[in-house]
């Protein structure tokens, strides 16, 4: 029997944040800080135990792999111990021994992922790695960068739903961020403010983190002036590190939030930041990570978000 045009017409308009969970999977993030319920991570492998020159692939120096493993295990184990499910990058070439940093390779949407087009060659293609593992898990990959736009994960910060940063850094370009940000506004965040990443730094995350529903912590001397003035707009309080040898060498800015008020920070030379921030009531725990450090990032840079729970 002919099927009628009434039986064609059975689609659904409903929008595909709301129908994620059902069709993919629990996926999604739209803040910083909002309970952390599963990470994006690539244990380090056998591309760290053979570089030749560790700067020529943007590393300070050689790691050993064993405890740059024991010490990235000990960040799982953190996050697992707060309820986090923990997955995988299982592959990475032996020439690609930045891939533990994979929030460089993934940004997080409340309608699944953006996949990074990395601005240096020596990081480019680690990005299928990343694409691989969230096929696998059922996370959507709204769009690839692509053109010639270059984009990193880390340069895309959400204050909250309604707020976004999107950054114009040495790793991603104008086309790059004029890409994110119109998939930003398409989904209607209600302000997505471009980002001028000073040349010393890579990301906004040595620049500025998102501590509680109102509170963010800046790098006072880099920061530009359009961040505070966007966070004061959408009611945020400001505490300005008081210690830029903790903000640059202890990477005190780069670390992550398991919810509102509660974060993991590297371990060592960041006393001063860890007083501020207890003091402004953040409850602040503390991971030794020295040898991961070596590779030229901290936790927020190992760590691309697949899911936090609305604000």
């Amino acid at each position: 029997m002919p099927i009628g045009f009434e039986e064609w017409d059975l689609y659904d308009n409903s929008p595909f944040s709301q129908q994620m969970p059902q069709v993919w999977g629990d996926w999604g993030c739209d803040s910083e800080i909002g309970k952390l319920r599963a990470v994006l991570l690539h244990r380090p492998g056998p591309e760290i135990e053979h570089m030749e020159n560790p700067e020529a692939v943007l590393f300070a120096e050689r790691m050993d792999p064993q405890r740059a493993r024991d010490q990235h295990d000990a960040m799982a184990d953190i996050y697992r111990a707060h309820g986090v499910a923990v997955h995988y990058i299982e592959h990475m070439p032996l020439n690609k021994p930045n891939g533990m940093f994979v929030r460089d390779l993934v940004a997080m949407t409340p309608e699944g992922a953006i996949l990074a087009r990395p601005g240096t060659m020596v990081r480019r293609g680690e990005e299928r790695y990343a694409a691989e593992a969230m096929a696998r898990l059922g996370v959507p990959i709204l769009r690839s960068v692509a053109g010639t736009g270059t984009f990193e994960g880390a340069d895309l910060m959400w204050a909250n739903q309604d707020l976004a940063f999107v950054s114009n850094s040495r790793r991603t370009n104008v086309e790059g961020a004029r890409q994110v940000s119109a998939e930003l506004t398409r989904m209607g965040v209600g302000e997505v403010v471009t980002v001028q990443v000073p040349w010393t730094e890579a990301h906004p995350d040595g620049l500025m983190g998102i501590l509680d529903r109102d509170l963010a912590i800046v790098y006072a001397t880099q920061v530009p002036f359009t961040v505070v003035e966007a966070l004061r707009r959408h009611g945020f309080r400001i505490l300005p590190i008081t210690s830029e040898s903790e903000a640059r060498y202890g990477v005190a800015l780069n670390f992550v939030a398991l919810e509102p008020g509660k974060i993991v920070i590297p371990q060592g030379n960041n006393k001063e930041t860890v007083r501020l921030m207890e003091k402004a009531g953040v409850e602040v725990l503390q991971v030794q990570i020295d040898e991961l450090m070596k590779g030229g990032g901290a936790i927020h840079c190992m760590t691309a978000f697949l899911k936090r729970d609305p604000l």
